[in-house]
């Protein structure tokens, strides 16, 4: 019975009844031992020594005003002013009317009056104080993020809102994310990543401290502000920018901040904030600025391509989508050879007409909607390479893209070997084009994705090589065929000699690796010298040919057919 006895004393709550009186403490006590364990003390001080030294946490306290050596009144400023044990509700027990209020503006949660006389109302007021406090103590646990110390984002917007509601004064909302925040954790671990995310959160508890802003993260990398509109906003993003880049202290990590400045529409916080989100995320990527202002011209721009992505089922079904083919020349001997193409897809759009693939590719991709024109462009390439087969008897291998979103479908390998198998051509025809940039992203999943396919006979070329951010440890693991060389270096291969030397570089890795370098980008004689000079022998660009529509690339394969 006892042992049954300290188990359900384990679990009650712990309340403190703090009086110098032995008669009134007893029969409070009375009134609540049967529901909480009731520690007692006879003053402020021995109450203050009790709390300090007990293991376990207080629920409530009881406590009498006038009291030897520590009152109540200076008991209850003592435990206001501890981060820890202000937490605690405190319920003043008084005779004294006017006590009440001045206690209730000290932190008192609540007051009863002596004497006692109905337990039930007693028991009640102690019930719903502790419950308060607890509920009190949740929404302040969870209201924060954990790491920065700054308000999670439901928490921010309800905040928000209040303040418009309150002080109805312009508010520009600002949105500050990382660029590639997921490279410097691979890069440098999770604890360098988290250090970097409290260097920006002080950074802007600074920038917020003296206004009536607020400030939260959201997301991994991204933080938001809503402060005060202020007629110099510019100059002071752009001193906000060198605040915390400096407080960062990293120049390898850099910033894009999108701002919604309050020009009166009266939006409210949700909207500012999607407006300030669409500016931020036009800005990834662009390193030529690293912050932008929403305006009329962007929601036009963010309405157009919400127009794409709602097409682009019809587009597909209609076939408004055009594989184009621009060939690739093996350059090794006198004469170059035709050896292989890449499918460039193209959009002719019934409204919009022809529309730049770079526009939306890009919107796809963010949306992730890429691997529709993937699979669609796969199926156009694999009937294509079939048609030129038996039609002039040549095996025309065709560079097609994989996407990031496609490597992480577990389907991947079977989806491309069924097209492979319905239009009976060889799976070493239909070459698998993988940016640089994808390999930055799980590349433990990537390499066994690729690996996977090389062992069911496809070949795997790294586009724009160069242009990312590869490291050379990386190259050892990374399962290629073919490194396709960005644009970028050719430009300048025959007026630079560091260009020159640095296409060299690139040449001698791939000739490590032992695969094959591909110049994309060509455009003149003195290019295409240069780089068979280096060793680079496989050719791509307008210095043969543009993109072609597959009717105009067979006139390149006739005269192999009229040899044979």
């Amino acid at each position: 019975m006892e042992k049954l006895l300290e188990q359900k004393k384990g679990i009650l709550k712990k309340i403190l009844i703090v009086d110098d009186e032995f008669i009134e403490r007893a029969m409070l006590g009375a009134m609540l031992n049967d529901i909480y364990e009731v520690i007692y003390a006879e003053n402020g001080a021995v109450a203050l020594d009790i709390i300090k030294t007990s293991q376990q946490a207080f629920s409530l306290i009881l406590l009498d005003l006038h009291m030897p050596e520590l009152d109540g009144y200076q008991f209850l400023k003592i435990i206001r002013s501890d981060s820890k044990l202000r937490r605690i509700p405190v319920i003043v027990l008084t005779a004294e009317k006017g006590s009440e209020v001045e206690c209730l503006q000290m932190g008192a949660a609540d007051f009863i009056t002596k004497p006692y006389d109905v337990p039930e109302i007693i028991r009640a007021r102690i019930s719903r104080s502790i419950e308060l406090a607890e509920d009190s103590i949740i929404i302040h646990e969870t209201e924060k993020d954990e790491l920065t110390g700054l308000y999670n984002v439901e928490f921010f917007f309800e905040y928000g809102k209040r303040l418009d509601e309150q002080l109805y004064i312009p508010m520009d909302a600002v949105v500050l994310d990382i660029n590639r925040f997921h490279i410097v954790n691979e890069l440098y671990g999770r604890d360098y990543g988290d250090c970097i995310l409290q260097k920006i959160s002080n950074s802007i508890q600074y920038i917020i401290q003296n206004t009536v802003g607020l400030a939260c993260r959201s997301g991994s990398n991204s933080f938001y502000m809503y402060i005060p509109s202020d007629k110099n906003v510019k100059e002071n993003i752009e001193a906000y920018t060198e605040q915390i880049n400096k407080a960062i202290g990293d120049n390898k990590i850099s910033l894009r901040i999108g701002i919604y400045t309050d020009d009166g529409s009266k939006f409210d916080i949700e909207t500012k904030f999607d407006r300030a989100r669409l500016v931020c995320r036009q800005l990834q990527d662009n390193y030529g600025t690293c912050f932008g202002f929403y305006n009329n011209e962007i929601n036009d721009q963010e309405v157009y391509f919400e127009r794409l992505i709602n097409d682009i089922d019809r587009a597909i079904e209609e076939k408004q989508f055009k594989v184009f083919y621009q060939p690739k020349y093996n350059i090794r001997g006198n004469k170059p050879v035709l050896s292989s193409a890449e499918a460039l897809i193209r959009w002719v759009h019934p409204e919009y007409g022809m529309i730049n693939p770079n526009i939306f590719t890009a919107v796809f991709e963010r949306s992730g909607m890429i691997y529709k024109i993937d699979r669609y462009v796969w199926n156009e390439v694999a009937a294509q390479i079939r048609k030129w087969q038996k039609a002039f008897g040549v095996a025309l291998p065709v560079s097609v893209n994989v996407s990031r979103v496609d490597i992480f479908n577990p389907m991947l390998t079977k989806e491309l070997c069924d097209i492979i198998l319905k239009n009976g051509i060889s799976r070493d025809m239909l070459l698998l084009e993988i940016t640089e940039s994808a390999y930055t992203e799980n590349l433990e999943h990537i390499v066994d994705t690729l690996n996977d396919l090389r062992s069911k006979g496809f070949k795997i070329e790294m586009d724009d090589f160069g242009s990312g951010y590869s490291s050379l440890n990386m190259l050892t693991s990374m399962p290629v065929d073919a490194l396709k060389l960005d644009m970028s270096f050719i430009k300048n291969i025959c007026t630079d000699e560091k260009a020159y030397r640095l296409v060299g570089i690139v040449i001698d890795i791939a000739n490590l690796l032992e695969v094959p370098a591909v110049a994309e980008g060509v455009e003149t004689k003195e290019q295409m010298e240069k780089l068979k000079e280096l060793g680079c022998y496989i050719i791509q660009g307008y210095y043969f040919s543009k993109p072609l529509p597959p009717d105009e690339l067979e006139k390149m394969l006739e005269p192999t057919k009229e040899g044979k």
